[in-house]
């Protein structure tokens, strides 16, 4: 059962990877003006060259709607506690990133679904100590507005509506 949670993982954050190492790649050829996430983007969008799928602007971008997913699902195990992994993913998928994929991705997340782990083992692997429920929440109450203004700057420079390529 771990080694199904592992393989989710593993496609779940492969997506999300590689656009924190394209940011941290970016930082790392001038850290003084690229000391902020919106200095990637502004960068970009001056030269023309943030909506290109190898942009920064469009790792920050795929980096968010991969958090909304996680706060989604997060959000959906603590408040429907009936229902099964996939039943919650589906749900958090249909609400953050369906519209958003074309039909590769579409069907690369439902064979990922088939790999999740069943919820109580899922929970098991993810909760420390303390009430994981209570902890997921709180999660969400807080990284929900952040991730919220980041979606306001991106629509604000035209890019917030980009689907996948």
């Amino acid at each position: 059962m771990k080694h199904k949670c592992l393989m989710l993982a593993l496609m779940v954050n492969y997506g999300m990877l590689v656009s924190l190492q394209r940011l941290e790649s970016k930082y790392n050829d001038n850290p003084s003006r690229f000391n902020y996430l919106y200095s990637f983007v502004q960068a970009e969008v001056e030269i023309k060259t943030a909506k290109s799928s190898s942009s920064c602007s469009n790792g920050l971008l795929w980096l968010t709607r991969a958090m909304d997913f996680i706060v989604v699902l997060f959000h959906n195990l603590a408040q429907h506690q009936d229902w099964s992994m996939s039943q919650a993913c589906n749900d958090s998928y249909s609400k953050t990133l369906k519209k958003w994929h074309g039909w590769l991705a579409s069907s690369s997340f439902t064979v990922a679904i088939k790999l999740a782990p069943d919820r109580k083992k899922f929970m098991e692997v993810i909760s420390g100590n303390g009430d994981i429920n209570s902890d997921m929440e709180k999660f969400c109450t807080t990284f929900s507005p952040i991730l919220q203004q980041i979606h306001k700057f991106l629509t604000s420079v035209g890019l917030d509506s980009m689907k996948a390529s």
